[in-house]
C-alpha cells in the first residue's frame, strides 16, 4: 500500500470538497467557490510560467478579489506574488493516516452517520459559520459521504463531513459545540469517520486544518497522524473574510 503523495492528496481535496465550477485559462485553474470559502475559490497554476497577470485579470473580470493557492512547489510564483504585495493567509496542514490505525467503531448512540444532514447538523455547523455556501460544497461532493454527529449526555456535540475520492477518505467541516470542547468529540468524529470510511473501502484517512489551529493539530497527531502536504493562500489587499474550516 503506497502512501498518497501531495499531489494525490490535493486531488482528493478538490473531490470532496468541490467548487461549483472550474476552468483552465491560460496556465491557470479558476475555481468559481460560489460562496463557499478560499478553498473553493481560489485560483492555482497549472504551469511554472504561468502569467500573474492574466490571472488577475481573469479573477477581476469574475468580480473576485485575486487570491492564488500554493503548495511547496510553487516557490517561485510565490515569491514574485509576495513581491507584489500579496499578503500570505492561512497556511493549511494535510494529514495523513492509514484508515485502520484510526478506525474505531463508536460505542452505542455515540456517533451516528447519515445524508443528508439533520436539523440540529446544520444549526452547529452555522453557529461555527459553515453557512449556506459550504453546505452546498457538501451536497456537490459525488461521494461516497456521509454527515457525522457526535453525541454526549443525548446531546449533539459535534459534527463533521466524510466523502472519498477513490481509496483516500477525506474528512471536513469538524465543528464540536463550546460546551462539549476539550471532551473527546473531535476524537470520537475523527475515529468514526474512519471506521465508516473503512467500511466504505477507503485505505487512508485525510484532513485539512490551518496550521494556526494549534488544539486540532495536537488532536490530529495525537491520534497518530502525520503532515502529508501543505499549502497556502496568497491575496491581493486585506483580507476581511473568515478561514476556511476544516
Amino acid at each position: 500500500m503506497s502512501t498518497p503523495d501531495a499531489q494525490s492528496l490535493l486531488a482528493t481535496l478538490e473531490a470532496t470538497w468541490p467548487p461549483a465550477g472550474r476552468e483552465s485559462c491560460q496556465g491557470w485553474l479558476m475555481r468559481d467557490g460560489a460562496g463557499g470559502g478560499k478553498r473553493v475559490s481560489a485560483t492555482s497554476p497549472l504551469t511554472p510560467d504561468a502569467d500573474i497577470l492574466q490571472a488577475e485579470a481573469a479573477m477581476r473580470a469574475r468580480r473576485q478579489r485575486p487570491l492564488f493557492r500554493l503548495t511547496d512547489t510553487d516557490a517561485a510564483l510565490d515569491a514574485a506574488l509576495g513581491v507584489r504585495g500579496y499578503r500570505v493567509l492561512d497556511p493549511t496542514l494535510i494529514y495523513l493516516a492509514p484508515v485502520a490505525d484510526l478506525a474505531r467503531k463508536p460505542g452505542p448512540v455515540r456517533l451516528f452517520t447519515l445524508w443528508p444532514p439533520l436539523a440540529i447538523m446544520r444549526e452547529i455547523w452555522a453557529a461555527g459559520g459553515i453557512g449556506p455556501g459550504r453546505l452546498a460544497v457538501m451536497e456537490r461532493a459525488p461521494g461516497p459521504k456521509t454527515g457525522l454527529v457526535a453525541r454526549i449526555d443525548d446531546r449533539a456535540a459535534g459534527v463533521g463531513f466524510c466523502a472519498l475520492a477513490g481509496d483516500i477518505a477525506m474528512l471536513h467541516a469538524v465543528e464540536v459545540q463550546p460546551a462539549y470542547r476539550r471532551k473527546g468529540v473531535g476524537a470520537l468524529i475523527l475515529r468514526g469517520a474512519a471506521h465508516w470510511a473503512e467500511q466504505a473501502g477507503a485505505q487512508w484517512m485525510a484532513l485539512a486544518v490551518t496550521q494556526a489551529n494549534a488544539g486540532a493539530c495536537a488532536l490530529y497527531e495525537g491520534c497518530g497522524m502525520m503532515i502529508a502536504a501543505r499549502y497556502h493562500y496568497r491575496e491581493e489587499g486585506p483580507d476581511d473574510r473568515e478561514s476556511d474550516r476544516a
